[in-house]
C-alpha cells in the first residue's frame, strides 16, 4: 500500500455524467458538503486501483479504541430472530455474525430482503460519529454495526450501493477489537469466462483505523471479511453512513 500522506482537501465525489442529469447529484452534494480543510487532519493512506478510490488512517489510539470497544459491548443491542437473518435466493440464513443499526429518528436500511429500523444513538455511538465528522468534514445520519465474536464470524462478498445511501457522501468504516483481513475485488473479475484479470486489494483493519470508501468504489468493487480461524478475539466494525429519507424503500 502507499506511504502515508496528510490530505487536507476532498475532492467531488461523483461526476456529472455518471447520472442522467445533473440535478439529483447536485442536490445530494449540497446535503453532503465537504468543509475545503479538515476540522483535525490525520495522515491518511490511500488506497487506489481502477474504480477504487479509499483513505485509510488511524482514528484512534490503543487507549482510546479500548475504552470505545468496551463502552459499546454495553451499550449496543444487537438483533435477534427473523431481523438477525437475511434472504438469498429465497431462502432464509442465519447472519454469521451480529448486527444493530442506530441513527435519526425514522431512518431504515434494506439489503438482501431485510428492514433494519434505527435505533436512536446511544453517547458512545454519538462520539464515535462526532470523531469521524471532525476528522473527514461529512456528516452521517445512520450506522450499521456487525459484530464478529471471532475469526469464524465473516461477511461474504458484497457492495454498499443501496439506493437510499447519499451518493455523494463516502462510507466511513471504524474498525475495533481484533485486526482482520478486508478484500475488495473488482465485479468484473470474480465469475465467469470473460472475467478480467484484476488483482484483489487485501488491506488489514487495525484496532482504532479508519477506512473511507469513496466514490466510486461500491459501483465496481465488491468487498469481504474472509473466515480467519486463527483470530481468537471479538470485532466490533461501524459503517457510518448518509441516508436520503426519500430515497428509502417501505418494508416495515
Amino acid at each position: 500500500m502507499d506511504k502515508f500522506v496528510t490530505r487536507h482537501r476532498k475532492r467531488s465525489a461523483v461526476e456529472a455524467d455518471e447520472w442522467k442529469t445533473e440535478e439529483p447529484f447536485k442536490k445530494y452534494k449540497e446535503e453532503c458538503e465537504v468543509e475545503e480543510e479538515f476540522s483535525q487532519p490525520i495522515p491518511w493512506q490511500k488506497i487506489e486501483a481502477e474504480g477504487l478510490d479509499c483513505d485509510y488512517s488511524l482514528l484512534f489510539d490503543k487507549e482510546a479504541a479500548d475504552h470505545l470497544f468496551n463502552q459499546l459491548e454495553e451499550e449496543v443491542e444487537y438483533f435477534a430472530g427473523d431481523k438477525a437473518k437475511l434472504q438469498v435466493y429465497g431462502k432464509s440464513y442465519s447472519v454469521p455474525r451480529k448486527q444493530a443499526t442506530y441513527g435519526d429518528e425514522g431512518l431504515m436500511y434494506s439489503f438482501s430482503g431485510v428492514h433494519l429500523l434505527a435505533k436512536p444513538w446511544t453517547p458512545t455511538l454519538e462520539r464515535i460519529r462526532d470523531a469521524v465528522t471532525k476528522t473527514t468534514g461529512h456528516t452521517f445520519n445512520f450506522v450499521l454495526i456487525n459484530r464478529y465474536n471471532d475469526g469464524h464470524d465473516h461477511i461474504g462478498e458484497h457492495r454498499d450501493d443501496e439506493r437510499e445511501l447519499d451518493p455523494a457522501c463516502p462510507i466511513a468504516s471504524v474498525s475495533l477489537g481484533a485486526a482482520r483481513d478486508f478484500i475488495f475485488r473488482h465485479k468484473n473479475a470474480r465469475t465467469g469466462s470473460n472475467k478480467l484479470q484484476i488483482k484483489p486489494v487485501k488491506l488489514e483493519l487495525a484496532h482504532g483505523s479508519l477506512l473511507l470508501m469513496n466514490y466510486p468504489t461500491n459501483t465496481y468493487w465488491y468487498h469481504s471479511l474472509p473466515v480467519r480461524k486463527k483470530v481468537k478475539m471479538p470485532r466490533i466494525n461501524l459503517t457510518f453512513r448518509r441516508i436520503v429519507k426519500n430515497r428509502q424503500k417501505t418494508g416495515i
